[in-house]
């Protein structure tokens, strides 16, 4: 069954490696890339900086907290325990796949693009359901900057899936953590406000 899978996977990516398009190569590229978006990194700093005054401290480490999980537990812990090589490693491929980035580490199960910019959208929506509405677009944009490491040639439907997925249950896990460091550290201070009454 596993290798059955992994044979639909090998075959998908080969599918949407191929559709591609000259203009569109650059434009992939930028997208992959990690400076393009300091702006709405920055943006969503501000977001949370704005409307959550006294609990943007919690917010802003839990989201930080929540991406260095993420990160690292794709990159120091999966892909070198897994040790699957990445399509654009791989010499099956060779002639075959268009790769327009470079490869990147040998291994690529589970993406790191992934799993950090699907834990961004996940903390971010939880963040803003008490007063930042709408916050599922970043959905949208963690896939498509997870799209383009297949259109790319660095990682596989299933790196990337797989990927997403750990990075929302690691948001939802670290959101909850601190909902309740807040809740408590919101308690302390209410217990000592009372107290000096």
């Amino acid at each position: 069954m596993i290798e059955q899978i992994k044979q639909w996977d090998e075959a998908l990516f080969v599918f949407l490696n191929q559709q591609h398009a000259t203009w569109l190569d650059p434009v992939m590229l930028a997208l992959t890339g990690r400076y393009i978006w300091i702006p709405l990194y920055l943006y969503l700093l501000y977001l949370i900086i704005r409307h959550y005054p006294n609990e943007r401290i919690w917010y802003i480490v839990g989201l930080i907290i929540t991406i260095i999980l993420a990160d690292q537990l794709t990159s120091s812990l999966m892909k070198p325990f897994f040790e699957r090589l990445r399509p654009c490693h791989d010499a099956r491929w060779e002639e075959l796949i268009r790769n327009y980035a470079g490869c990147g580490g040998r291994y690529g199960f589970a993406s790191s693009h992934a799993a950090n910019t699907f834990a961004l959208a996940a903390f971010m929506q939880k963040v803003g359901k008490k007063h930042l509405r709408r916050m599922g677009w970043l959905f949208a944009w963690a896939g498509l900057v997870s799209y383009t490491r297949i259109y790319l040639g660095v990682h596989y439907p299933i790196d990337v899936l797989v990927g997403a997925v750990l990075g929302i249950l690691l948001a939802w896990l670290v959101w909850w953590v601190t909902g309740l460091g807040l809740k408590l550290w919101q308690a302390r201070f209410d217990t000592e406000g009372i107290n000096n009454l």
